[in-house]
């Protein structure tokens, strides 16, 4: 009786279907089983060749997750460059390359931009990551690690900014234009809340054009941030050789988290309506601090995140949304990353800018400053017994394309767990950079 009902069964599991299929479904690109990537790549080149791609979120999602995917793919493949963080590097900078040479037909290069110019989903994506990283984090410890955090932070600058301007001095661009326009552009915090204030003061105070003055100073917030990612990849590798020289994205020794950031699968029993309340709670924070934007001046992002810490150190949330706060978390960091990393290549990484910069003495000057800014963090961070890989990749994002930056170097370094360190660094470290160098260019211009 016994092998006759067992024959069946030895056949069935040993055949292709359905236990075959289902190995095949099991294959991935990124998230996507490989027949659904088979059949998107198709009905993206058929939309495409029709010239009538249409502009509806199903379709916008469909074209940045195939596209996202294969360049991280292509990128974890590539020698050398796979181990300091050739995923998120080739996700961004490959669709630059393509968009600018229009290798990519132009209903999706205007697709995924008008999609991401006008949803500006970024803002989602940092919302999810920083609510649900500090829900996550210990209570007890979250708030040392944030007045900790300034020490490196505004040391790094400081020496940063004397190492930069020597450098460049010494390579013939002279003082005065090595500082203002290279190495203050790296530490702005960016293109829309660094580099475009700084050539708004500058055109103002110097009496020249914003728009030649921003032509100067993008290209050092662009490839700034293209070293902070190389550099934070590597940091990457050499955590996974010297082990205790990382928390693996916690900051300091002794923390520990709520819910362990690095585990990939979510395990006990999980109310859905837990993890949408957690959606709709991020998101609702996020709007405090856009409110606060509108009415104070306060970046949407910076108010955002004391809120949540102040949510967190007051217990006001239920154990249950914070267990769901980190399944957003866990989502938005797995399945949205390169995605979105796609999207901001082709909409808000212009490839000309980039290669702008590629001359010998802008690329010596721009490697050193962000190369020192982020050694001084490593020492600082370790002499105030903090992880110190985990405070050097937090003083890279101060040289980072502001969001877009820091999403990139935190993916590349593998700690998005680290973003609420890293729009401290980004957001008040560039608005504190801006300013003081406006003020002092007033004085002395």
């Amino acid at each position: 009786m016994q092998q006759t009902t067992s024959a069946p069964l030895a056949t069935a599991s040993t055949s292709f279907w359905p236990s075959g299929w289902w190995r095949v479904m099991e294959f991935r690109i990124g998230i996507i089983p490989l027949p659904v990537y088979l059949l998107l790549v198709a009905l993206i080149a058929g939309f495409g060749l029709t010239g009538a791609v249409p502009g509806e979120i199903t379709m916008a999602i469909a074209i940045l997750a195939v596209f996202g995917f294969t360049c991280a793919e292509f990128g974890k493949r590539l020698p050398i460059l796979r181990n300091i963080g050739g995923a998120a590097i080739c996700a961004t900078f490959i669709p630059s390359f393509l968009a600018f040479h229009h290798l990519l037909p132009s209903p999706i290069i205007k697709g995924v931009t008008e999609f991401t110019k006008s949803t500006n989903f970024l803002y989602l994506f940092i919302a999810s990551i920083i609510v649900g990283s500090i829900l996550s984090m210990d209570r007890h410890v979250l708030i040392k690690g944030f007045v900790k955090i300034f020490v490196p932070l505004a040391i790094g600058s400081i020496v940063a900014g004397a190492v930069g301007a020597a450098v460049g001095t010494l390579l013939g661009l002279g003082a005065y234009h090595t500082f203002f326009f290279i190495v203050v552009p790296i530490m702005a915090g960016g293109v829309g809340e660094g580099a475009i204030p700084l050539s708004i003061g500058y055109g103002d105070i110097l009496h020249l054009p914003q728009g030649d003055v921003f032509a100067q100073v993008l290209p050092p917030v662009m490839l700034g941030s293209l070293t902070a990612i190389l550099l934070s990849g590597f940091l990457n590798y050499v955590g996974k050789k010297r082990p205790h020289w990382t928390g693996e994205g916690r900051l300091q020794p002794g923390e520990h988290d709520d819910m362990d950031p690095a585990k990939e699968e979510i395990t006990g029993h999980m109310d859905v309506s837990h993890i949408a309340a957690a959606g709709i709670t991020a998101i609702s924070l996020y709007l405090v601090g856009l409110l606060g934007h509108k009415l104070f001046g306060f970046p949407a992002p910076v108010t955002m995140l004391f809120i949540a810490v102040l949510v967190k150190l007051t217990q006001a949330v239920s154990p249950k949304l914070q267990e769901g706060a980190f399944v957003v978390y866990k989502f938005f960091s797995t399945a949205v990353t390169y995605p979105l990393l796609f999207a901001i290549g082709v909409a808000m990484t212009p490839w000309d800018k980039l290669v702008a910069a590629f001359t010998l003495p802008n690329l010596i000057t721009i490697v050193a400053t962000v190369a020192t800014l982020m050694t001084t963090g490593f020492f600082v961070g370790r002499w105030l017994k903090m992880y110190p890989i985990e405070t050097a990749i937090v003083n890279a994002c101060h040289s980072g394309q502001g969001g877009t930056g820091d999403v990139a170097i935190l993916t590349a370094a593998n700690r998005m767990t680290l973003m609420p360190f890293a729009q401290i660094a980004t957001r008040i470290g560039g608005a504190i950079t801006v300013t003081l160098t406006l003020i002092a260019l007033s004085r002395f211009a």
